[in-house]
């Protein structure tokens, strides 16, 4: 039976996600937005962007080649707007007395937050939702992408923020039937161990307070329980960069070590909902020519969530569930911060994130 979210109303649901280059001419660019991202490189601006345009000429050439591997340009967008698709066919049929309308958000290329924030403000709703296409919460992901959107928005309809859901039903249920399809796929293989690889960041954004790593771990856990046998798994992290420490261990080494115990791997990207660069080349490219280096076998890759069913119907649940609570309330899954006000509930579910 529909339950609708907010009778005879115009609601703005924004889906926000980090983005990728549509072209080679766009990897240049998209890595300085990347860069120049005081959550990512925390400097003064006088020093953060000549830096940012320096690194990201520095990886102009190394990331083409990547984005070559997938026809030259990132398919996040695309996936993003088949997500945004399926979401919005949900919340329709759960909203019907409603006018609700999915929009995204790219942090760091097309459609930009303030593109997505002038479209919004023309549609003007009456409420406004951003939902973010990241489980787990960051400082360098879902903060700044509120942020960014604080910045933007001048329309005058209210925001609330979902903020995290790491241990969200649907999340956890479709994370544990991609990986069974794909352990199936492969043979059903005794001697493997699951690896759940998420993007890596450096240990002192951690040590600063950010819940990240603990809300890994948190999807990892309740996904491992909600499999069909007992798993010999593990979280391990990917893409580390530079001389600083990072989450460890990383994805190699716990590639590395599988081999060691004369094990294969089922590898299951905890932390992306939809396939980019970090899956595409990184796991299926870097990581698999990794594992046949060391005679680690199978190497098997669980697929991200893309519009698996029970994902969408996650999102339209938290959806559903923020738009019950009045401005102000915390609409997460209820998940439990690391520590009171850790990463600041409060203040995202009133749009009011620092930048």
């Amino acid at each position: 039976m529909a339950r609708d979210m907010a009778p005879s109303r115009k609601i703005a649901v924004v889906l926000t996600n980090l983005g990728g280059p549509d072209g080679p001419k766009a990897v240049r660019p998209f890595l300085f937005n990347l860069f120049s991202d005081p959550a990512i490189i925390d400097l003064p601006g006088w020093a953060r962007i000549p830096l940012a345009a320096l690194i990201a000429g520095l990886r102009a050439k190394a990331a083409r080649a990547n984005y070559a591997l997938m026809g030259g340009a990132s398919p996040l967008l695309a996936e993003t707007q088949a997500q945004a698709g399926a979401l919005q066919a949900a919340l329709a049929d759960r909203s019907p007395g409603s006018t609700v309308r999915v929009f995204i958000a790219m942090r760091y290329w097309s459609p930009d937050t303030r593109e997505t924030a002038q479209a919004v403000e023309t549609f003007d709703p009456d409420e406004v939702l951003l939902l973010p296409l990241y489980p787990q919460y960051s400082t360098t992901t879902t903060a700044s992408s509120f942020a960014a959107w604080n910045r933007a928005y001048r329309g005058r309809a209210p925001v609330r923020a979902v903020c995290c859901y790491p241990v969200a039903e649907g999340l956890v249920e479709a994370h544990a039937a991609r990986i069974e399809e794909a352990w199936a796929a492969a043979g059903r293989p005794d001697k493997v161990r699951l690896l759940f690889s998420a993007h890596g960041l450096p240990q002192k954004v951690i040590d600063a307070g950010d819940p990240y790593q603990l809300q890994v771990e948190a999807t990892a856990q309740a996904v491992a329980q909600r499999l069909n046998k007992p798993w010999d798994w593990q979280v391990c992290y990917q893409s580390r960069v530079g001389p600083m420490a990072w989450l460890g261990p990383s994805t190699p080494e716990a590639i590395e070590a599988a081999a060691t115990h004369g094990l294969g791997v089922v590898i299951a990207p905890i932390a992306f909902v939809s396939e980019h660069v970090e899956t595409l080349v990184e796991l299926d490219h870097d990581y698999a020519a990794l594992a046949g280096r060391l005679g680690c076998a199978p190497y098997v890759r669980a697929p991200a969530l893309g519009v698996q069913p029970a994902f969408i119907e996650a999102l339209a649940e938290l959806a559903m569930q923020a738009m019950d609570q009045p401005i102000g309330a915390h609409p997460g899954s209820g998940h439990v911060c690391a520590s009171a006000g850790c990463c600041g509930c409060a203040k995202r579910t009133t749009g009011e994130t620092a930048a």
